[in-house]
């Protein structure tokens, strides 16, 4: 595993992204950085990071995702990889906030952002980023974050859990095309929240402007939440147009 370190950067996602654009590099290479100062969220959130306290991470990964159609099955490689490594360090009651976000109870200690890229030769080239609350204790003003230091009274080793997080991704990558059904009924299983009635807040710039009440049913194979309505109806909804109310 090729691993790039650096003390601060922009975004560890655009550097290996810029990277990627210019040579040929090898699958499963890793850039981490001490301090990110533009860290990207799903939907362009902000991501923030006490300097130097948290794992930030960004990992190519190629010969993967063949169609944007399934593109969600790597986002589910990654939560399950993050989540089984921490599994292994006791961090306890865990769970996968939809699409991918990594919550300890009800607090959220991680997210994760995928960004793929066409190739002129037709493939796709994905970028994972990853940001792991690890030894950050103070979180004032963020009260849905928690870290796993907070969660669990220990700290640790940054550089350790890249290892295991990248080489989990690896084998469940090898395991895909026999398990692919297993991934993600595991998926589903982890899933936060799910068939409890819990409110929602529409997104949608059509018909936004408005809460509702649902239950999580699962996800499509485009990564599309499920929601059961009062209705009795069943709606998808991408991560654009739903937000959830906790």
């Amino acid at each position: 595993m090729k691993l790039i370190k650096l003390d601060a950067i922009d975004s560890t996602n655009d550097f290996l992204k810029s990277l990627s654009s210019q040579d040929e590099l090898e699958n499963f290479m890793v850039v981490t950085a001490e301090n990110q100062t533009k860290g990207k969220g799903q939907m362009g959130a902000k991501w923030e990071s006490e300097l130097g306290k948290n794992l930030i991470m960004s990992v190519l990964v190629k010969d993967f995702v063949f169609d944007y159609e399934r593109v969600f099955n790597l986002s589910i490689v990654v939560s399950l990889s993050v989540l089984e490594v921490l599994k292994e360090l006791n961090i306890p009651e865990l769970s996968i906030k939809w699409p991918n976000d990594i919550m300890s109870y009800n607090k959220k200690v991680g997210g994760i952002l995928i960004e793929n890229t066409l190739k002129s030769d037709g493939r796709i080239v994905s970028v994972v980023g990853l940001g792991l609350n690890v030894n950050q204790t103070n979180y004032d003003e963020l009260p849905n974050a928690s870290s796993l230091a907070v969660i669990s009274g220990n700290t640790f080793d940054k550089e350790s859990l890249v290892v295991l997080i990248v080489e989990k991704m690896k084998q469940k990558i090898d395991l895909w095309q026999s398990s692919a059904s297993f991934f993600w009924d595991d998926y589903f299983n982890f899933l936060f929240r799910k068939g409890v009635p819990m409110p929602f807040k529409n997104l949608n710039p059509k018909t936004s402007g408005h809460n509702f009440m649902g239950i999580i049913q699962g996800v499509s194979s485009v990564g599309k939440l499920q929601v059961l309505l009062e209705d009795d109806s069943v709606s998808e909804f991408d991560i654009k147009e739903i937000q959830m109310l906790y």
